[in-house]
């Protein structure tokens, strides 16, 4: 009896992240998956693609049918999860420590907006954090920034959480629309995967990669990705590929060349975590 039970058990397996999605709005999965691709996402998004933006609307709890988040297409192709500011005012109000947030202002003579700060309180701290947006450092020409009070004030707003509640892997689309925009011109001076990679699992040794099917174990070391670097990698894409680089095997020191940006230590931070989440679930499946 105890052998079918211990049987039993080892079939267990939790539910897939498109169910859990799905559960939470009470829909079944195909439809959630369906409606989703349809109004949150660009018509030619992989499956991979897809998988990454439910990856950080369950982590933040966030919408994508009510579009508080959805997929931004990259300049050279690709998506980048981006939250409206919608989704932003959700994330904020869903913190338990949120006490509250007023906005100040600068204006000029003509009463234009300088700059914006927004305070905002927590329950358990003594200071507020405060964060001041100058206009003159995020406006763009775009018709969004036709109406220069409320974006200014959407940036403060969302600065602010970023500091107070250390809020990360996540833009806004006008951030998302800056970074598609920008070209790297100093790849000399990018950091070296050295500069942050951590320590390969023991037993690695030169040569091609070999996953022991049976046992799980890695040897070898994994073949170099391409010298190419992507156009504007997310840290979401990072915790995708570092998730899925832990379920081939790989070592964490496998992070793509793409990621050797300015923000190269959110992204081996992102890339790390999901290394590390792959590996607690993996954990878990055996022992089941």
């Amino acid at each position: 009896m105890n052998q079918i039970a211990a049987s039993d058990t080892k079939q267990v397996r939790p539910p897939s992240l498109l169910a859990v999605m799905a559960e939470r709005y009470h829909m079944d999965p195909q439809t959630f998956a369906n409606t989703v691709r349809k109004t949150a996402m660009p018509s030619n998004a992989t499956n991979e693609e897809f998988a990454a933006l439910m990856m950080v609307a369950k982590e933040y709890n966030l919408n994508p049918i009510l579009k508080e988040i959805h997929a931004f297409p990259k300049k050279g192709g690709g998506i980048q999860p981006v939250v409206s500011i919608d989704g932003w005012v959700s994330l904020i109000n869903q913190h338990p420590q949120l006490d509250g947030y007023r906005f100040e202002w600068k204006t000029d003579a003509k009463g234009d907006p300088v700059s914006c700060k927004c305070i905002m309180y927590r329950k358990d701290r003594k200071h507020p954090v405060e964060v001041e947006e100058f206009l003159s450092e995020c406006f763009r020409a775009t018709d969004p920034w036709k109406m220069k009070h409320r974006m200014l004030r959407h940036k403060a707003l969302i600065q602010a959480a970023r500091y107070a509640f250390g809020l990360s892997g996540v833009m806004d689309e006008d951030e998302a629309g800056r970074i598609a925009a920008m070209k790297d011109i100093t790849p000399a001076m990018r950091p070296q995967m050295s500069d942050f990679a951590t320590a390969e699992p023991a037993g690695l040794v030169s040569g091609a990669e070999t996953v022991d099917e049976n046992t799980g174990e890695v040897t070898g070391q994994p073949a170099e990705p391409p010298a190419e670097p992507a156009d504007g990698p997310s840290a979401a894409d990072a915790w995708q590929l570092g998730h899925e680089a832990r379920g081939a095997g790989k070592a964490l020191r496998a992070v793509p060349p793409e990621f050797r940006t300015p923000d190269m230590d959110v992204f081996a931070s992102a890339w790390t975590d999901g290394w590390h989440a792959r590996d607690e679930e993996m954990a878990a499946e055996k022992k089941f």
